[in-house]
This record gives C-alpha cells, sequence and structure tokens, in this order.
C-alpha cells in the first residue's frame, strides 16, 4: 500500500511540473522542439510526433522510479 501513496505523489508532482511548464508558455526552455522529434505542417494540419522528447522523459522516469525502489 505504501508504494501505491509514493506512485500517485510523483504522478501528482508531475502534473504540477506539466502544469507549470504550459502556464509560462515560452518563458522556458524548449522541451518539445528535440532533435529527432518530427513535424509536418501541411495546408490545413500539422502533425507533432514528439519521439526523442519522449524516449527522454521515459528514461528520466524510470530513473526516479528505480532511484525510489
Amino acid at each position: 500500500m505504501l508504494g501505491n501513496g509514493k506512485s500517485l505523489i510523483i504522478i501528482g508532482l508531475i502534473i504540477v511540473a506539466v502544469g507549470i511548464y504550459i502556464t509560462l508558455g515560452g518563458k522556458l526552455p524548449p522541451l518539445f522542439r528535440l532533435p529527432g522529434d518530427i513535424v509536418y505542417r501541411g495546408n490545413n494540419t500539422t502533425v507533432f510526433l514528439p519521439i526523442t522528447t519522449m524516449i527522454l522523459i521515459s528514461i528520466i522516469l524510470n530513473l526516479i522510479i528505480r532511484l525510489l525502489r
């Protein structure tokens, strides 16, 4: 049961961090503009695939979870 509480706290902190990043907008360094992220801009559409960003976030979250266990 104690592990579930830690997981919820970590998820909550991540949500707060993302909320702060979205609120501050362009004032922070760009997180989703890494090399390897794919952006396709058509006439009426824009498709954004943050592949490198998702791999980086996955590695960071994996390290945090391993450190807390």
